[in-house]
């Protein structure tokens, strides 16, 4: 059985931590830490685990947050170009995800004096993310967070440069929204471009995923921000444009399907069939076929349109397949759905509904049954 994830905060990193505290500062209390983040750990989840190693930090130390700060960091390990599998907490000093609670420390204190603070996560982002502490900085200090940002994105360690993109994101899982962002995500704009070619996965990954944050909200400036993008892009920047869009894509947003060149579907003769009657566990054959009226690429997707508890139809977009077709083109497809039970989504008996969209566009409905 594999190991809960929670245990990656256990007592042997908690007591390197002390270690590493011990060695760099002679203010440290290392039985009160040792007490405080080891009370009660194995009854703890994952998070909650690092807000009481983040508290017994607080409890360690004196009060200020300079001295802290300065430990912390002085504890870190002085690599800062380890992968995530390489960090941990070693003899040469702290990395991984023991740097969370540090970061918490920071986050918690440090928005009276941002600019020493900003600082310390840039060093902690080295030897592992900083993009949930640095959240707050964003909220309360918008105008200097993002200046800091912005110079982040510029610098030579790619740990720092991904912290610029993820630690702005405004809908960032686990992290605390940042509205200002969610209302008008502009200035967003100028970091998320600076970015866009950078020479590492990892950081136009994280683009991406800022993009597609925005496009919850926004979603035809991100469609104008693909377009624009596409432009001569090379395939890496294409990779992260399509990544950016993929919810608007699965959506049927047009801008943004235009933008990848799937304009409105030029189609005759249209024919979707499927069952009268599915049995929930059984297979549903799918048949579709239409006439092409012009060179054309078309971008297919099916939609079943479940019943929900308040006996209201719910889409969801399954992916099929893409097509470039010719003029006079008969497009055939057949698929088969494999109607299973799933534990994200409680099936009701009755009336449920097919639908076949073309370059985001639904051309084709038929209903049916559901028997369970």
């Amino acid at each position: 059985m594999a190991e809960p994830f929670k245990n990656i905060y256990n007592p042997t990193l908690i007591e390197g931590m002390a270690g590493h505290f011990a060695r760099v500062s002679s203010e440290f209390d290392r039985a009160v830490f040792l007490k405080t983040a080891l009370a009660g750990l194995d009854d703890l989840e994952m998070l909650a685990r690092a807000e009481q190693i983040s508290q017994a930090i607080d409890a360690a130390f004196p009060p200020d947050l300079a001295t802290k700060r300065a430990a912390m960091v002085a504890a870190m390990d002085p690599r800062t170009d380890m992968e995530l599998s390489e960090m941990g907490v070693r003899d040469t000093g702290i990395s991984g995800w023991a740097g969370e609670p540090m970061a918490r420390v920071i986050a918690r204190h440090g928005l009276d004096d941002p600019e020493p603070n900003l600082e310390a996560l840039r060093e902690m982002t080295m030897r592992f993310s900083s993009e949930f502490a640095v959240r707050p900085f964003f909220r309360d200090h918008p105008d200097l967070t993002m200046k800091t940002a912005l110079r982040w994105a510029q610098d030579e360690n790619v740990h720092v440069r991904r912290l610029a993109s993820e630690g702005s994101r405004p809908l960032l899982p686990w992290g605390i929204k940042l509205q200002a962002f969610v209302k008008d995500p502009s200035p967003l704009i100028p970091l998320l471009t600076g970015l866009r070619d950078d020479p590492e996965e990892y950081v136009r990954r994280s683009v991406a995923n800022n993009l597609n944050d925005i496009a919850k909200h926004q979603p035809d400036l991100v469609a104008d921000i693909a377009k624009d993008w596409l432009k001569d892009a090379s395939k890496d920047r294409q990779r992260l444009v399509k990544h950016a869009c993929r919810t608007l894509i699965k959506q049927g947003h047009p801008g943004a399907l235009e933008a990848f060149g799937f304009p409105p579907p030029q189609l005759g003769d249209v024919f979707l069939s499927a069952p009268e009657v599915v049995k929930l566990g059984d297979q549903m054959p799918i048949a579709f076929r239409a006439t092409s009226k012009t060179d054309q690429k078309l971008l297919v997707d099916y939609v079943l349109h479940f019943m929900r508890a308040n006996g209201k139809l719910s889409p969801k977009v399954f992916k099929w397949t893409e097509i470039a077709a010719t003029a006079g083109q008969v497009v055939e497809l057949a698929k088969t759905h494999p109607y299973k039970v799933v534990t994200t989504r409680k099936d009701y008996a009755g009336a449920q509904k097919l639908g076949v969209q073309v370059n985001g566009q639904t051309v084709a409905e038929v209903p049916f049954e559901l028997t369970l």
